[in-house]
């Protein structure tokens, strides 16, 4: 998997250079600037030779400091440049202010946004994008560069409503003027380490606009939005500025030895193929259903896990269950399980190596019984892997015995309202808008879930992260052309569980079990597109298997 800085591993990296004494922030701030400049003179020859315009925007950290660095190497060049200033000069960071103060020795800034500003942004932009539309159609080629908020912008901040919602005015530069976008490590308006837009909790949690760039010019090495947002229209490009010597943080200031997140692609994904064997070759899943009308989630899980190779399927279904899912299965083999002692007998049958529990399941005496028998005996161990889900996640949350009882060979699979009741304190943490420094995100809370419960955590959603307790953690973003919006239907996360439950019959480690599966369940979904529903999931992984060459 290709390694991703978080925001927080990038800054401290820089922090180790600094307190080295072998560089400077100055020196690491020029050749940010100059590291930008050569990557748009690479990717855009034309702009090499020649006058061309540029409007650099500059927000109120080290990445404004970047720009700053940028408008004064291209006005150096010749070019014409303009720059806007989001922020207040008197709190920019020391080594940021000296590159405003440099920038101002050669060109005015235009201050937008802030309570102090001499414009209101909407002026600000308008004339440089409306009013000047006709001169600037005339001098093409134009370039507008995003230094606004780079790795640094976690949550929201004074004013970024008001700065995010005239960003349209960036679409009116490219559609009148044939403009091209920059952005300074990060398109402002994304969170560094989940990829996905800043949210306004204020609000609902309604998503910013972002900006939307031709290229993006990173530094050192990709972070985690990098493989989110980039597509066939936007180029990411790594630009390096001396960080090599100082990558492993051997430093007393890291306390935290852990792995940054790795983006779960195509070419991560383990050989599915089936070499030649009897069935029992290829796993046994046990997936335990509810009672009467209740057992269509647990049989949509136990289709996913034996098409995606389970050499044998079981349902451990209730008495009063049995005629119900015998008459709706073929393939699936059928188990009573009326209660404790019966799913003990069932499990002595050590050729069942994968369990899933949860779907349909319900939150009675039963269900909570069944949950207890797998967590308080030998069951969930190496050769036992076990997907907890849904109502098994509630069970759980309800008694934190129950939570004690995990270990690396589970598998819990929560969405947002699940991981909230697992994990109140975390999901609060995750939710709140800090006053100072930068806020947790989905990355952080999973990690610290996955070593709390001492099991693999897959939080769900467009941006699926995944943690293992020893720190691992992956991340999914079914975002941009790998956008699956028919996923939101009901019974997607059943399948998702049962996709898991199979690769563990089939003797992936929890660990990949859970990557391989979110990214399978999105191409699954992406193949069969608009309309799907969730029993189209495992029928669509014949295709996609095939077309993987497995």
């Amino acid at each position: 998997m290709t390694d991703l800085l978080t925001a927080a591993r990038m800054r401290a990296l820089e922090r180790a250079a600094m307190d080295s004494r072998t560089v400077t922030g100055l020196e690491l701030m020029e050749r940010a600037g100059a590291g930008v400049v050569e990557a748009m003179y690479d990717a855009w020859p034309d702009l090499a030779s020649g006058a061309h315009r540029a409007v650099v925007l500059c927000g109120p950290g080290n990445n404004g400091g970047d720009g700053f660095v940028i408008a004064r190497l291209l006005a150096k060049a010749g070019w014409e440049v303009e720059v806007f200033f989001y922020g207040d000069p008197d709190q920019l960071p020391p080594d940021a202010k000296t590159n405003y103060d440099r920038w101002g020795a050669l060109g005015d800034v235009a201050h937008f946004g802030f309570p102090n500003a001499r414009e209101p942004v909407q002026t600000a932009f308008t004339k440089a994008a409306v009013h000047r539309s006709d001169e600037l159609t005339a001098k093409p080629p134009f370039v507008v560069i995003d230094a606004l908020f780079g790795i640094g912008l976690t949550r929201p901040i004074a004013g970024l409503d008001t700065v995010m919602a005239h960003m349209d005015y960036l679409a009116q530069f490219r559609d009148l003027n044939k403009s091209r976008l920059v952005a300074v490590d990060v398109p402002s308006g994304y969170d560094t380490d989940t990829g996905q837009p800043i949210r306004d909790t204020r609000s609902g949690g309604n998503p910013f606009p972002v900006i939307h760039a031709d290229l993006v010019v990173t530094f050192h090495a990709r972070k985690p939005v990098h493989d989110a947002i980039e597509n066939d229209a936007v180029r990411v490009v790594v630009r390096d500025i001396g960080l090599g010597p100082f990558s492993d943080l051997k430093n007393p200031r890291r306390r935290h030895k852990i792995s940054d997140p790795t983006h779960i692609t195509r070419d991560t994904l383990p050989t599915l193929a089936k070499p030649e064997g009897h069935k029992f070759d290829h796993g046994h899943a046990l997936v335990l259903t509810g009672g009467p009308g209740r057992t269509g989630a647990a049989r949509l899980a136990a289709r996913g896990a034996l098409r995606i190779g389970a050499g044998l399927v079981t349902l451990g279904v209730p008495p009063a269950a049995q005629m119900e899912v015998a008459g709706q299965i073929t393939a699936l083999m059928l188990a009573r399980v009326p209660d404790v002692d019966r799913l003990n007998a069932v499990l002595k049958d050590d050729r069942i190596n994968a369990l899933c529990l949860g779907p349909g399941l319900g939150l009675g005496d039963h269900a909570a019984a069944l949950v207890d028998a797998i967590l308080g005996t030998e069951h969930l161990c190496a050769a036992r892997r076990v997907v907890f889900d849904a109502d098994a996640l509630t069970l759980i949350a309800q008694d934190p015995a129950r939570m004690e009882a995990l270990n690396a060979h589970a598998v819990l699979t929560p969405h947002g309202g699940e991981f909230a009741r697992l994990f109140p304190d975390i999901s609060e943490k995750l939710a709140a808008v800090p006053d100072t420094g930068p806020a947790w995100t989905k990355v952080d809370a999973t990690r610290e879930a996955a070593a709390r419960c001492g099991a693999v955590v897959v939080f769900k959603g467009p941006n699926t992260v995944i943690a293992h307790p020893d720190g691992r953690v992956s991340i999914h973003a079914a975002t941009h052309e790998r956008s699956a919006p028919w996923l939101a239907t009901a019974g997607a996360g059943d399948a998702l569980a049962g996709f898991i439950t199979g690769l563990l019959a089939r003797r992936v480690t929890p660990m990949q079990a859970a990557e391989t599966a979110a990214w399978l369940h999105v191409e699954c979904a992406r193949a069969f597109g608009p309309g799907l529903i969730a029993e189209d999931l495992p029928e669509m992984l014949p295709q996609v298997l095939r077309e993987l060459g497995t």
